[in-house]
């Protein structure tokens, strides 16, 4: 996760802000959200509907007490267990495991998933698609299984976080037994604590079997065969998308952070994942398929790290990259012929970015640009509202045409309702979300440096579910930079460009 919001004060940002100016210059009544949901069922008859989810980082370390019973007991027996009456000390336990691990905000307990699930049935009971763009644990979650299971070794954690794995995955698909769930490793679904993971290993061989349960046999025996070499794979997604390929990349291991599980860094895992994408993006152009690619952290310019790291682009100082190379970028505008939309998350803000084609091989035939939808958090740890996403998609042409975010009133999910954020056809006046529609909602919003136009504040308002657009204001010049700019150069260009108007 990274957010610009993430356990900041306003006040830091507004210092981190201006330095680089200068520098660059749940339980609800059901009808609140039926009432949202029924715009959704009104979209033309060619669509489909669709769920967008990410960031879930289900925390079973919520009730510090149950712990014990949920290492003893197999996934399928952990609902019983934690829909039980809390233990008594149940909110000081937990307040001392957030102080031991160091964490400021709660990520997602029981009661927070089954409210947002029961609000995904009220609102898209019958989505024929459901993407889950990574993090399915908590975060801290090696340090809260330690104090929490003293004594426990390494392949006892490797199998508690596969069964923490699949009690999430199990939720959703007993939430909707009708709908395939494709899932992507975030940097948080490892072996090995955070941002370490080893390719060809047995955790990746049964994080698999977990991923491709449910799926159909087809798909089921695709994820098998391609799961354990790096936790990557590629299906023709089911009808009623039609002739659609779905890649799913591990993308945990692009990142400058990876790491193996003895803490070395290693690049053979990423060289043969992009080899193996740039192959499967060749033969869906070969049988005229479209595609979409889904990951967890986004290819591009990471605005908050740049930010908040005062550096100076304008005086030869490169940005932060979210990716430690630039392939995979490259690598989707080289194919932007047939990728249809690019699905990541990480950040848990609810965006929009552009992959543009400047600095590729320029190998597509076509001139193109690919889109790209960055899916909010179900998580609040950041302290936005959790939401939600749901889509209408175009089957035959894979198109994402419109989509509305649902969020939370309150973060715990005891109380409060799940109401309609906003929905993106309505409110940018845009008829599909594509490339050239982005393209065009980026170059507004680089004209209103001052973020005063319309279409600039509903982005500001709905890029942190809960509104915390006065902050990200500060940084609006910059920000739009980072959506509309892959490359260094590129990003570059357009802040020093900007500050010198």
């Amino acid at each position: 996760m990274r957010s610009f919001f993430r356990y900041s004060h306003p006040m830091l940002l507004a210092l981190c802000g201006t330095a680089l100016i200068a520098a660059a210059q749940g339980s609800q009544p059901a009808r609140a959200v039926q009432a949202g949901a029924a715009r959704a069922h009104q979209a033309t008859d060619h669509t489909v509907p669709a769920l967008l989810i990410s960031d879930i980082h289900f925390d079973p370390f919520h009730d510090p007490a149950k712990v014990k019973q949920l290492v003893a007991a197999p996934a399928g027996e952990w609902g019983a267990i934690l829909a039980a009456s809390p233990s008594p000390n149940q909110e000081e336990a937990f307040e001392a495991l957030q102080r031991n691990c160091y964490a400021r905000r709660s990520d997602t307990p029981f009661a927070l998933l089954q409210s947002a699930l029961q609000a995904m049935r009220s609102t898209q009971s019958n989505a024929k698609i459901m993407t889950v763009s990574g993090d399915l644990i908590a975060h801290g979650f090696l340090c809260r299984y330690r104090k929490l299971v003293p004594g426990s070794t390494a392949a006892d954690y490797q199998e508690f976080v596969l069964k923490t794995m699949e009690f999430v995955l199990g939720e959703l698909r007993t939430a909707f037994p009708q709908t395939p769930v494709y899932v992507a490793l975030g940097n948080n679904d490892t072996a090995c604590d955070d941002y370490r993971l080893d390719a060809e290993s047995e955790f990746l061989t049964q994080a698999g079997k977990i991923v491709a349960k449910g799926l159909p046999l087809a798909q089921q025996q695709e994820v098998l065969n391609q799961f354990g070499t790096g936790g990557y794979y590629s299906v023709t997604m089911s009808a009623p998308m039609q002739g659609t390929r779905l890649i799913v990349l591990n993308d945990l291991v692009l990142s400058p952070k990876y790491r193996n599980c003895a803490g070395k860094p290693d690049t053979t895992a990423a060289a043969v994942e992009m080899e193996w994408l740039e192959h499967q993006l060749e033969n869906a152009r070969q049988a005229g398929q479209r595609v979409w690619v889904m990951g967890h952290i986004p290819p591009g310019i990471d605005p908050y790290s740049t930010l908040t790291g005062f550096k100076n682009v304008c005086a030869g100082e490169d940005p932060v990259m979210f990716l430690s190379q630039d392939r995979l970028a490259g690598l989707l505008v080289d194919y932007a012929d047939v990728v249809r939309l690019g699905i990541f998350a990480h950040t848990h803000m609810d965006e929009m970015r552009v992959l543009e084609s400047e600095g590729s091989e320029a190998q597509s035939p076509v001139h193109m640009n690919v889109a790209i939808k960055i899916v909010p958090s179900i998580s609040p740890v950041g302290g936005n509202d959790p939401s939600f996403t749901v889509a209408r998609v175009n089957p035959a042409s894979a198109v994402l045409e419109d989509y509305q975010v649902f969020s939370a009133s309150y973060q715990t999910g005891v109380a409060g309702a799940w109401n309609r954020e906003y929905d993106y056809a309505e409110t940018y006046h845009q008829a599909r979300f594509t490339a050239s529609a982005i393209e065009a909602l980026i170059q507004e919003f680089k004209a209103d440096r001052g973020a005063t136009r319309k279409d600039s504040q509903a982005y500001l308002r709905n890029y942190f579910a809960g509104d915390r657009s006065a902050e990200l204001s500060l940084f609006w010049p910059q920000y739009v930079c980072a959506i509309g700019n892959t490359s260094v150069k590129g990003y570059a260009t357009c802040v020093c460009s900007g500050a010198k108007q």
